[in-house]
């Protein structure tokens, strides 16, 4: 991690030490990538508009949530395969999210069972992808209840998987074969190979996803891990009742886009929602989670807790999702990449840098706390969009020249 003094440094560090078909995985997307690169340059087309002379010297980032105080803004988003990139991925994640005083989320598609991540990562938030099955829905429930998480967080968005043609090219698909390339990289990456895979091998032996199901779930490499991800497409609004009927703590919905689905989500029992594009990586050309922020704000209501990911790198991105509706924000690919080089201290280093970013951009823009970021009536203080940035100065143009 030394020199990394941004986020994005990370990514170019973890192609060199992952191997290509695992960094391909990672930082994959759909098809053309539109929906990747929409999600990041939405945040380009709002500009701060700072207040000076605020006396910020005592600035305080710290939100509450769901009854809890987390110290910054954002978390960790949920990740598939991510011992496959770190070792021990799910659990450095985890705590690395808890020494600095914020949540990760545990993915459903994760290699570490969910109980072991309760227990030594204590960072109690689990996302879960539900077939259409209400006995499944439940035994999984029961499970993640007795596991001692207090957030579930159903994921709605991805029905069936993705057309990621980056894992097709590098022939990374379930089951995991391993092939001669795989093992070709492997021997050119050998920090990875002896730090991640023989080292998970020798302790942990061969992953399995854990956490899809109750049951044990196969290995990585198993003929029949198809039947594990089967059942998605026919996931409704009805298994979500059932989700709800049986979960009794904070129930969220992920990968909520429009706002005639978040009504029918908080009529339905959800305590939360979360507006996320998937990071990308599932349905290519659809609309920014920033750009459907707004919308999903106006029909949860003023006090419904609303989170986003999908596409925030830097402290300004945070800043600007907060100010536009956000509560909460989850930032997914670089805190992975930071846990594949340093472990659950590349993690803290990580959360660190964009913390960092948000504290000095809140005293650029004369920001105290973050309660300050929007008004009384839930409009943003501080940013604007570049569209009236560009009329307010034509209106102003054109007075100054009739004068």
């Amino acid at each position: 991690m030394r020199g990394v003094v941004s986020l994005d440094d990370l990514e170019a560090r973890a192609r060199r030490h992952l191997p290509v078909p695992i960094f391909g995985y990672v930082v994959g997307h759909a098809e053309s990538g539109a929906a990747y690169s929409g999600s990041r340059g939405a945040y380009e087309k709002y500009l701060f508009s700072p207040n000076v002379l605020r006396g910020t010297k005592d600035r305080d980032q710290s939100v509450s949530l769901f009854g809890r105080r987390y110290s910054r803004p954002f978390g960790i988003a949920p990740m598939g395969l991510s011992a496959l990139a770190a070792y021990d991925g799910d659990v450095a994640l985890a705590n690395g999210a808890h020494d600095r005083e914020t949540v990760a989320i545990l993915s459903a598609t994760s290699l570490t069972p969910l109980e072991r991540v309760a227990k030594e990562g204590p960072s109690h938030w689990f996302q879960a992808y539900f077939p259409g099955d209400h006995d499944r829905v439940r035994a999984m429930v029961e499970r993640v209840a007795a596991a001692g998480f207090e957030t579930l967080v159903v994921t709605a968005d991805v029905p069936v998987n993705g057309n990621r043609e980056i894992d097709k090219r590098n022939r990374f698909v379930t089951p995991i074969a391993p092939t001669p390339k795989l093992f070709l990289q492997g021997a050119t990456r050998p920090a990875w190979s002896f730090g991640t895979a023989f080292r998970t091998l020798m302790r942990h032996g061969m992953p399995r996803f854990a956490n899809l199901d109750v049951g044990e779930g196969p290995p990585i490499v198993a003929r029949n891990i198809e039947r594990s991800f089967s059942g998605r497409e026919a996931f409704a609004w009805e298994h979500l009742e059932t989700a709800r009927k049986h979960w009794k703590g904070n129930l969220i919905l992920k990968g909520v886009l429009r706002p005639d689905d978040a009504s029918r989500a908080l009529e339905m029992g959800c305590d939360g929602l979360i507006v996320s594009s998937h990071g990308g990586r599932q349905l290519d050309s659809m609309i920014a989670p920033l750009d459907a922020l707004p919308g999903i704000r106006a029909a949860a209501g003023p006090d419904v807790p609303v989170l986003i990911d999908s596409g925030l790198r830097r402290g300004t991105e945070v800043l600007k999702a907060l100010a536009l509706g956000a509560d909460f924000a989850f930032v997914g690919r670089p805190f992975l990449y930071a846990a594949a080089l340093a472990g659950r201290s590349g993690v803290t280093r990580a959360i660190d840098i964009l913390s960092e970013e948000i504290d000095r951009n809140m005293a650029m823009i004369g920001l105290q706390s973050l309660s300050g970021i929007r008004d009384a009536n839930g409009n943003s203080r501080f940013v604007l969009h570049r569209s009236e940035v560009e009329r307010e100065a034509s209106a102003a143009l054109s007075s100054t020249s009739t004068r």
